[in-house]
């Protein structure tokens, strides 16, 4: 499959970095605080039970403990008893799939070189501005290794390395299947897309009511600040767990009949309940959402003049008050960008000038504000004792070009991706249908 290997390791130990990089109202958000305690007893990585065998592979007590602490990680340690057991024997399940992915890859002369797993540790890494030694210990205060990550690592390269072999040749996308696609994307345009990210959970006729309830108990941990990103990891069966369940943009026009409603429901950040549809339970959580061939006025550049006011130390509020109120005052009054450091200056302020802002990348409420606003227009003001008074004066504004549709050779990739996805999930069922497996 076309997932990149670096993508679903940044997702799978963004919830462990400290300084994550996600808001922390999205329900992507990794962890906030890097204090993290690992609930249990410490782990004796010298006393390794088997706790299953996989067609003669070992998986230990050791095994399933580490990597279940990434779980718990992402959760900031807040779950009970009975949810960590639950989670158990889900990070049971999961290190029997990858068991069964190496060894497939194995049995059909697919090799992954030790130095190719080292190298993408390294990367993974390198990319908190860690060495792998330091990264090491870094996982090891979470209550995992290494080790726990590199097997990740191994299954998924090995299975994408498989899929590409003895998959890929066989899914065919037909020149007028793009084409359709392509025609519908252009009648839609203007209508609203959706970026959004799924769990899927299998389930029987016989299993369901226990799935769903599985799958409420993932809702209720990710809404009290859970990540999804770690639960898609851990638990989904959908392809998407590799990068986090992120399906990208779509339309509802692409989803199920049961999916489509709800996402076009859901506030911006929400996640769902569970939702039964063919072959078992989804969990749907909306990151973004825009208008499909349209600009999207989240990546307007801003030119913008920063004024910031510094607060004394022993300031009451009622001087703050007053300072925030001369000070929007004297904003509507000082003619626009070119009068900002006079004003700043009467204030025994600064001024900080940056033409390269761009709109999605401030704050929320900043977003909302600056988006309407006109050139020479400035923010109320906002801030902290610490960080001082500020205020934001718009200079300058280049709004994004019209966006185009997607080049055929895009949508064919993307829909021979989904193709193979599908037939990645037929190939694991078959070998967890044929599997010999043995608890202890």
């Amino acid at each position: 499959m076309r997932f990149s290997t670096l993508r679903w390791l940044a997702a799978s130990v963004a919830v462990l970095a400290a300084g994550a990089t996600l808001a922390q109202n999205s329900p992507l958000a990794g962890l906030s605080d890097p204090d993290i305690e690992i609930l249990g007893q410490p782990v004796d990585p010298t006393v390794r039970k088997a706790t299953a065998i996989v067609n003669g592979d070992v998986i230990t007590d050791t095994d399933i403990d580490q990597r279940l602490n990434l779980v718990l990680a992402a959760n900031q340690g807040q779950i009970s008893d009975d949810e960590r057991t639950r989670l158990r024997l889900q990070v049971v399940r999961n290190l029997i799939d990858e068991k069964l992915q190496i060894q497939e890859a194995t049995a059909q002369e697919v090799t992954i070189a030790q130095d190719e797993v080292n190298q993408a540790f390294t990367r993974v890494a390198s990319n908190f501005r860690m060495s792998a030694d330091q990264f090491d210990e870094f996982l090891k205060t979470r209550g995992t290794s290494q080790n726990s990550l590199k097997q990740q690592i191994h299954a998924e390269l090995a299975w994408s390395r498989l899929l590409r072999r003895r998959v890929e040749p066989f899914v065919n996308v037909g020149d007028d299947e793009v084409q359709a696609l392509i025609d519908r994307l252009n009648a839609a345009k203007g209508t609203e897309e959706y970026r959004i990210a799924e769990i899927f959970l299998t389930a029987t006729a016989e299993s369901a009511e226990q799935v769903r309830e599985n799958a409420q108990r993932i809702v209720d941990q990710v809404r009290q600040g859970g990540s999804f990103i770690a639960y898609a990891r851990q638990f989904s069966e959908a392809s998407t767990a590799a990068v986090g369940g992120d399906l990208g943009w779509v339309r509802p026009a692409q989803l199920s009949p049961e999916l489509a409603p709800v996402v076009e429901s859901l506030p911006r950040g929400d996640v769902s309940n569970p939702i039964q549809i063919p072959g078992g339970f989804a969990i749907i959580a909306l990151v973004d959402k825009r208008q499909v061939l349209a600009a999207d006025p989240k990546d307007a550049v801003l030119a913008v003049k920063q004024i910031t006011v510094p607060l004394a130390a022993d300031a009451t509020q009622q001087q703050a008050a007053g300072i925030v109120q001369r000070l929007q005052a004297g904003t509507q009054g000082m003619g626009g960008c070119g009068g900002a450091e006079a004003l700043a200056e009467s204030f025994g302020g600064n001024v900080v000038a940056n033409d390269q802002v761009r709109l999605g990348d401030l704050p929320p409420q900043l977003q909302q504000i600056m988006e309407p606003m006109q050139i020479g227009q400035s923010t109320p003001p906002f801030g902290t004792r610490e960080d001082g008074i500020r205020v934001l004066v718009l200079c300058g504004r280049e709004d994004p070009p019209a966006a185009g549709a997607p080049s055929f050779d895009q949508l064919y990739a993307q829909m021979e991706e989904s193709k193979v996805a599908m037939a990645a999930r037929r190939y694991l069922r078959d070998l967890r249908r044929d599997a010999v497996i043995d608890y202890r």
